[in-house]
């Protein structure tokens, strides 16, 4: 228990908050954060151990999983991310199918992304924005579905 309290603690606080826990322990996380002594990290990481024995361990295990991309969920989205980038770079008309499964996206900001792998002056510059779209596809795509474990 407390080796996955640990990972836990190795969280940002985005990914925290994704996190199927009690506020006990989010605040237990927390607080290891703040601790600058290695002493006060070793009780509270003892302390931590001991709230995560009181959790529901199975969800948090897949919703670490999910977030190291190690569960084939996260596998399957990567996937999908990387599909959709491909299609929106290759496929103009691809962004109308795009938008209307996922309205909530920045239209604006996407339409950006796109324009600038078109617009790179050389092969460098065209991976480096690919780059881009790919991250901005994950991070709304994140967004818009935090757990669906």
């Amino acid at each position: 228990m407390q080796q996955l309290g640990r990972s836990l603690t190795e969280l940002n606080a985005a990914q925290l908050a994704t996190m199927p826990a009690s506020q006990a322990l989010h605040n237990a996380i927390h607080d290891y954060q703040r601790f600058p002594s290695n002493e006060a990290k070793r009780r509270q990481l003892q302390f931590i151990g001991k709230l995560v024995r009181e959790e529901d361990t199975e969800s948090i295990e897949l919703a670490l999983a999910r977030i190291n991309g190690t569960s084939a969920l996260a596998q399957y989205e990567f996937h999908q991310i990387e599909h959709w980038r491909d299609r929106l770079i290759e496929e103009p008309t691809s962004l109308t199918e795009y938008l209307h499964e996922h309205p909530t996206v920045d239209r604006q900001a996407l339409r950006h992304h796109i324009r600038h792998v078109h617009r790179g002056k050389d092969d460098q510059q065209r991976r480096a924005s690919a780059r881009a779209l790919f991250r901005f596809l994950r991070e709304a795509h994140q967004s818009a579905s935090p757990t669906d474990d």
